[in-house]
């Protein structure tokens, strides 16, 4: 098996707002770590056509599992509040170890935010 996955990353530019955007990742290893596959989606956002500049430009900091194929979505819109411990990726973990398999959807968020968000959970439109 060579460990290739398709791995979806949704940037989440604000939690209050709603506003992000899915990212399809082909040909990802799963045996990289998180921080080696945070640097190299932060390297293709910076330069991928068609992502408008507030995505581009954006802190992301925090990988965090929304959903892997076959399993139950969360009826969240941005992502799920709960099982931080279980579901946010450590940056020393290889992707396989921390629970990535092929068609897993990450949040990459801003830790600072998502904690704000965290602590007052409104919505504005």
């Amino acid at each position: 098996m060579s460990g290739d996955a398709v791995v979806t990353v949704r940037l989440v530019r604000s939690f209050q707002h709603r506003n992000f955007k899915p990212v399809v990742f082909h040909g990802i290893r799963l045996d990289q770590t998180v921080q080696d596959f945070i640097q190299l989606v932060r390297d293709d956002v910076v330069k991928r056509p068609g992502l408008p500049p507030p995505f581009r430009n954006y802190c992301y900091d925090t990988m965090k599992i929304i959903h892997q194929a076959h399993g139950a979505k969360t009826n969240e819109l941005v992502m799920s509040l709960e099982d931080d411990e279980k579901l946010i990726l450590a940056n020393s973990q290889t992707l396989r170890d921390a629970g990535v398999v092929n068609e897993t959807e990450v949040a990459f968020f801003s830790a600072e935010d998502y904690g704000l968000y965290k602590a007052n959970p409104t919505s504005t439109w």
